[in-house]
């Protein structure tokens, strides 16, 4: 009796896994990705937003948008020229991926380019920011821009010409320039190009000049640009002197930057990685941006010889290059901008100098939660810079993946080294995507002063967030670290929302430890304490953790996962989510960009819903909190939940075990996410988005204000009576 019980269990689970292997359950990758840049574009539309916030929106758009073509177009298009037949998590072959995203993206970049010279120009005119073609220039500001052209433009071009005894020049990657056509003294048409010089500014700046008094006293300035290329185009004579010209036009070119790395091959994997950022430049072409009136001819000579489909032009309004909008947010109109507020340095270490020693003091008294940009970055350097000079420090141990220049960070580390002779190890992940350069040339100052420099693991990233201060305390040794879900880069811990935490835990400390023996030396160490690390055991503990959920919900008892990532893409963890769903765990997640999970289906996902926020901030931090029948556990770390970060990466998730701290990021952190309703936008089950709606008589809650507003107010707030 035992036995057809089991046996008819089993064929239950069995119908439930195949069911579930249903390609029709999934949302493909890269059209998450373009949806989640919708959500983008809705914030360069929302007029509740300040006017420069909106163009910022509206260039992260654009730059977004280039690293997708570079980055999925580009390998989409490698599996297609190998005749790699790889189906995506819904199904689709290369190709038919291919042919969706033409469409999807066609018309993300038409209503991007609509809303720049439709709207957001006009406006921004209104208020003294004038970005004009050349055409509308008045005889002053021609005047002052044909010197500049003449002064600082002219000699900096470089006329290359197309014809028998010149080959078709080099475009390179995310190149502005300008396909010219000239006729010479015998009749001949002959084609050249022209390059927008990238040393330049895009946008040229014209005299600016005084507006009227305003109310309050003061005097506005307006503020006059005009686009390089036009400028360009309007003294091309200077360029060809004694020929006619007959046409030209912009063009964009965008290049495949996946390069595969073969580490298993390389000797010196610092100088592989140089080579790779070299050969980025001349990866194949994957579209090609012009404008709706460059004739077909000449579209012909760029498809030929830029051997592109012609499927992969793309006929877009001005300005091509949407990410060139960035630098309006430069001009310093703080009206049309978000009140600035001041981090705040959370009260446990309000009393203490970080930098006298008392740091290591109130790290030892209890473990200390940062949640950036709310919270300052200032402590996370301090601690650092302390470990540097304090005399009882013996080592410092980190790991770097994205620091950006002139980092606080690798300069504490440089001190600790030059200047105190500390032993330091630092592995840097050369291959961080697109800051490899960045990367590379901090890794050869950091060797320069004898640190020990150590570049990560063959066939794997190291994605994690750690960094370990060996001090010594009277006859002991103790260990302090600090974990993070983000990058330890002091420029983008103002505009990534992330969380850290301090610790002296003696059990996290001895995990760190094994870790970085791992990374630096020959240990195979697989068994953690406390960390979760993949790919060692965080997949494993993950899924022991939802299956504890469903049991619980199989028991009758209340079960609840609350998940907060960037990204939900493993296959299995999403079938596992459905699973837990199907057996009665109410499942909440947060997922700011790509989510491949449908909720809301019957039988399947009921259980589940799924918003993203986006907003003034990029939420950044990864939290996964399991009810675990009243004995709540919160992990927060580095990893999302998709195959690279579970199976490719060196990731480091850690537990929340102060309760005050589980209750805080429950109440005071996830909650506040889950009550969002000017920012959240809810995911439907055929992938898309709309925005949380308010119930009768709900007042409007937007998370990233409240987290503010609770940093600044001199009690935290109350999130339920809020």
């Amino acid at each position: 009796m035992v036995d057809t019980i089991e046996k008819k269990n089993q064929e239950i689970r069995d119908q439930i896994s195949l069911k579930l292997d249903d390609p029709q359950l999934f949302i493909n990758r890269e059209l998450s990705m373009l949806e989640f840049q919708k959500r983008v574009l809705e914030e360069a539309e929302d007029e509740r937003n300040p006017l420069l916030e909106r163009v910022k929106f509206l260039g992260i758009v654009g730059s977004n948008l280039d690293e997708f073509f570079m980055v999925r177009v580009g390998g989409l298009k490698m599996q297609l020229e190998a005749g790699v037949v790889d189906f995506s998590i819904d199904g689709l072959t290369p190709a038919e991926q291919l042919a969706a995203i033409r469409k999807e993206i066609t018309s993300l970049m038409n209503k991007a380019c609509a809303l720049w010279s439709d709207k957001l120009r006009g406006e921004l005119d209104k208020t003294g920011i004038h970005v004009l073609d050349f055409e509308d220039l008045n005889e002053k500001q021609r005047e002052s821009v044909q010197v500049y052209y003449e002064d600082v433009i002219f000699p900096v071009l470089t006329p290359l010409a197309f014809d028998p005894g010149h080959p078709f020049p080099h475009i390179s990657n995310l190149s502005l320039n300008l396909a010219v056509v000239i006729r010479d003294e015998k009749g001949q048409n002959r084609f050249a190009r022209v390059k927008v010089p990238t040393t330049l500014p895009r946008l040229v700046p014209i005299k600016r000049s005084s507006g009227s008094v305003r109310k309050d006293g003061t005097v506005p300035y307006h503020h006059y640009f005009v686009w390089i290329e036009q400028v360009i185009m309007a003294n091309l004579s200077s360029l060809f002197p004694g020929m006619e010209i007959v046409d030209a036009h912009p063009f964009r070119v965008t290049r495949n930057a996946d390069v595969v790395i073969q580490e298993l091959e390389a000797d010196d994997l610092l100088e592989t990685m140089e080579e790779s950022v070299r050969e980025r430049r001349f990866g194949t072409v994957v579209s090609v941006s012009i404008n709706k009136n460059m004739p077909l001819y000449i579209q012909d000579i760029l498809v030929h010889n830029l051997e592109v489909d012609s499927k992969d032009i793309y006929i877009l309004g001005s300005p091509l290059g949407l990410g060139v909008l960035l630098d309006l947010y430069n001009v310093n109109r703080y009206d049309l901008k978000y009140l600035s507020f001041v981090p705040q340095v959370p009260p446990s270490l309000k009393s203490s100098d970080t930098l006298d020693g008392s740091l290591f003091s109130v790290i030892r008294k209890e473990d200390i939660l940062l949640h950036h940009p709310y919270d300052s970055f200032v402590p996370v350097i301090d601690f650092l810079r302390l470990a540097a000079r304090d005399p009882d420090v013996l080592a410092i141990k980190q790991t770097l993946y994205r620091v950006g220049k002139n980092s606080p960070i690798v300069n504490a580390l440089l001190e600790a080294r030059r200047d105190y002779g500390k032993q330091v190890a630092v592995l840097v992940e050369l291959k961080a995507r697109f800051d490899e350069e960045s990367n590379i040339g901090w890794a050869r100052v950091l060797e320069s002063e004898g640190v020990h420099v150590v570049y990560g693991l063959v066939g794997l990233k190291t994605h994690s967030k750690v960094a370990l201060v060996v001090r010594k305390e009277g006859d002991k040794i103790r260990r302090y670290i600090h974990l993070g879900t983000g990058n330890y880069n002091s420029v983008t811990a103002h505009m990534y929302e992330d969380l850290g935490m301090f610790t002296c835990d003696e059990e996290i400390g001895a995990d760190v430890t094994d870790l970085f023996n791992h990374l630096t030396g020959y240990s195979v160490e697989d068994r953690y304490r406390k960390l979760l690390v993949a790919p060692k055991n965080l997949r494993k503990k993950f899924e022991y953790l939802i299956n504890r959920e469903i049991e619980y919900a199989q028991n009758g008892q209340k079960a609840h996962l609350i998940f907060k990532m960037n990204s939900l893409v493993d296959k299995q963890m999403i079938q596992l989510l459905y699973k837990a769903s199907m057996a009665g765990v109410e499942i909440d997640l947060i997922v700011r960009g790509i989510c491949c999970l449908r909720p809301g289906l019957e039988g399947i996902s009921e259980n589940i819903r799924v918003r993203s926020i986006v907003g003034r901030f990029l939420e950044h931090s990864r939290i996964y909190y399991f009810y675990n029948n009243n004995e709540e556990e919160i992990y927060i770390g580095s990893a999302d939940l998709m195959p690279r970060n579970l199976n490719r990466r060196v990731e480091v998730v850690f537990p929340i075990e102060e309760k005050s701290m589980v209750r805080y990021i429950r109440d005071k952190v996830l909650i506040i996410y889950l009550k969002d309703n000017v920012k959240s936008r809810i995911m439907k089950a055929d992938g898309s988005y709309q925005r949380a709606k308010r119930k009768p008589r709900q007042h409007s809650f937007n998370s990233q204000a409240w987290f503010i507003k609770n940093r600044l107010s001199k009690e935290r707030l109350d999130p339920v009576n809020e």
